[in-house]
């Protein structure tokens, strides 16, 4: 690979296998391509390395024609700004030509083209349309303008802020438009019907931080809102997003048709998703669902800037890689920009991109149909007799490269001198950002514990809470006050415990015992096959008033300690299929489920993992192993630690194919 010359704008640079991924002495962002490959859905063939691209920082071994650093920043200076500079950072020169397409030549170049009389753009054509602008400086180019049909008599009325947005050779594939408000609800379907849209993005929720962000323009049944009947028909919630499906049909038409709105509800109020892993699902959604003779895809935010500008800048690269083998996110947001102003508007959500989109390529799109599922599985479980390995383990590696690394400081509580005796391993804890928090007050205990309020891939039907499953370690003998004050705190009415009692009891065997300020009783057990089933009737004796809950504690005593997995995959269904019982006939799903192995780790989210499958398989008809288990490991690294345990999880799907 040669070295930048004199004059060379840095695109693309291409490499040959994942292992050689490299990072630029250049400290750029940079393209890579990965040969292209068949999804496993078309044919079987292991599909985690179709293309790979990413951002890359400065590193100095394993890149060869390496200059002297003095050199080397002098030629990166001409190539970032064409003439010599001081910074000599060509990572800052990125940043700088971001944020001044972000500000400044945007806006010269704007004042300079409304001087000249070339566009109309927040003319006096707009003035009175300001009191509908969600953000007034998201100012709309006369050439890419979404107008709607005028209405009788109102010659006013074809303004929405609303522009057309050219996705991968797919001229006008999009309309970023802001958040409807109460005065443009109707507007916005009006466009909707207009342009023959089948899919609408929302990529916020209606209140952050106590701000109106978006009205709710949908109705709970019917509503109609100007001439257009607005029907919902079906809600299907997931972990980070919701999927609802209308009819729509315009007064004095016959025609009805049907469209998705997809709602994603977790973006956090402030800055980017720590991971793309959601996102990246969410848009495969988007793609799967969207007719392909469907009008626009009506993509909005608040200010239909930011996070839309995100949304489909990923969507768009996605494309270019898939077809190219390479993307240029720099270019394709400058175009975005071209087409409405401050399209992806923070420096945090242009780098959030770089990493979405190099979780794309690294991972793949690793679904599985159902009915393809075991003609699949056969083809990536096969041993290479050349390599000495599978699909499956290739798959494998790959998912501990991507998992990503805690720093101590990301484990600050953890870590505090008063916390250390609440640790079983200090090798294993648990990242703030994910920590449960104790609200029940036990004398001078602090709140911690090491436990992890566990994403899942998808909201399970027996488990409606958010964040379903917390996984925790065993508890020690100073801790067991924590683990009932957890379960009591977190309306946990289930406890799975995947270890070999080889640690303290937590539990009475008979009568009640209070731990810490919980008071745990005794209520029943009986035991069926591999799992001991318990239940516990607990109350917080510091506040009584809140009454009693009932706690099903399942003992699985079908996983030796010797061994990864269990003894049995027949086993570790039933125990799951039982919890889920258990959950919906119990409180209606309206409680979480605390699961625990001595450490909290391996044994704890290959259960997390197999419960995220089997409600996969029930919901969507797909399977995806690597998904869900990367979606675990963003919270908590040890889940799923062996391949053993990983390979194990595809065998649970098969087992639960064969057993419908």
């Amino acid at each position: 690979m040669r070295a930048p010359a004199d004059g060379d704008v840095i695109s693309a640079i291409h490499v040959q296998t994942h292992s050689d991924f490299f990072l630029s002495p250049y400290n750029q962002y940079v393209a890579i391509k990965f040969p292209n490959a068949p999804s496993r859905a078309d044919s079987g063939e292991h599909a985690m390395s179709k293309t790979v691209w990413g951002k890359a920082e400065a590193r100095e071994e394993g890149i060869q024609q390496r200059e002297s650093t003095e050199e080397e920043e002098r030629r990166v200076d001409r190539i970032g700004s064409g003439k010599k500079e001081k910074s000599g950072s060509v990572r800052s020169q990125e940043k700088e030509r971001f944020s001044e397409t972000d500000g400044e030549r945007e806006n010269k170049e704007r004042r300079g083209r409304e001087r000249e009389g070339e566009i109309e753009s927040a003319s006096a054509d707009y003035l009175s349309a300001s009191v509908i602008n969600v953000e007034t400086r998201i100012l709309l180019d006369d050439h890419t303008r979404v107008r709607l049909q005028l209405l009788d008599g109102d010659p006013h009325s074809d303004y929405i802020n609303a522009n057309y947005i050219d996705g991968y050779h797919r001229p006008r594939h999009y309309i970023a438009t802001q958040g409807p408000m109460q005065e443009t609800v109707r507007d916005f379907w009006r466009m909707v019907w207009q342009e023959n849209s089948a899919s609408i993005v929302m990529v916020t929720n209606l209140v952050e931080v106590g701000r109106v962000k978006c009205v709710r323009y949908w109705p709970d049944e019917t509503e109609v809102y100007g001439d257009i009947k607005v029907t919902l028909i079906e809600t299907e919630p997931l972990a980070e997003y919701v999927i609802r499906t209308f009819t729509v049909q315009k007064k004095g038409h016959h025609e009805i048709r049907e469209l998705r709105q997809f709602h994603f509800t977790s973006w956090p109020d402030h800055g980017v998703p720590c991971y793309a892993t959601g996102l990246l699902g969410f848009i495969r959604q988007v793609k799967f669902l969207n007719p392909p003779d469907a009008g626009p895809i009506a993509v909005h935010c608040s200010a239909g800037a930011g996070r839309t500008g995100c949304f489909i800048a990923v969507d768009i690269m996605l494309d270019m890689a898939e077809n190219e083998g390479v993307v240029d996110i720099f270019n394709c947001i400058r175009e975005l920009r071209s087409q409405r102003v401050n399209m992806v508007q923070t420096e945090e959500q242009y780098v959030f991109v770089h990493d979405a989109i190099l979780e794309a390529c690294l991972c793949g799109n690793t679904a599985i149909p159902v009915c393809e599922f075991r003609a699949v599985y056969y083809n990536i479980s096969r041993l290479d007799p050349q390599t000495n390995s599978s699909q499956i383990k290739d798959e494998f590696q790959t998912l501990n490269i991507v998992t990503p690394r805690v720093r101590p400081e990301d484990c600050s509580v953890g870590l505090l001198p008063r916390n250390h005796d609440k640790n079983r391993s200090m090798d294993v804890l648990s990242a703030d950002r994910c920590l449960p928090f104790l609200i029940s007050v036990d004398g001078e205990s602090s709140n911690y514990i090491n436990a992890a309020l566990m994403d899942t891939t998808l909201t399970f039907q027996s488990h409606k809470q958010p964040a379903a499953f917390i996984v925790t370690q065993h508890p020690l003998p100073n801790t067991m006050g924590d683990f009932w004050r957890l379960v009591f705190d977190y309306n946990c009415s289930s406890i799975v415990m995947l270890n070999e009692m080889d640690a303290a009891q937590y539990w009475p065997e008979k009568n009640s015992c209070c731990y810490g300020p919980i008071q745990v009783e005794f209520i029943s057990a009986d035991i069926d096959e591999d799992i001991i089933n318990r239940i516990f009737r607990i109350c917080n004796m510091a506040r009584p008033q809140d009454g009693y809950r009932l706690v099903q504690h399942f003992q699985f005593i079908g996983w030796p300690a010797y061994r990864d997995t269990p003894l049995s995959k027949r086993s570790i269904l039933q125990l799951v299929r039982r919890l889920a019982k258990w959950q919906e006939q119990y409180d209606g799903g309206d409680g979480r489920t605390v699961v625990h192995c001595l450490t909290g780790g391996g044994r704890s989210g290959t259960f997390c993992a197999i419960c995220s499958i089997n409600e996969m398989i029930q919901q969507q008809n797909i399977v995806d192993v690597f998904h869900t288990v990367k979606t675990l490991r963003n919270n908590k690294t040890n889940m799923v630690e062996t391949m053993e345990q990983y390979k194990f999880c595809y065998e649970v799907a098969l087992e639960a194919l064969n057993s419908f």
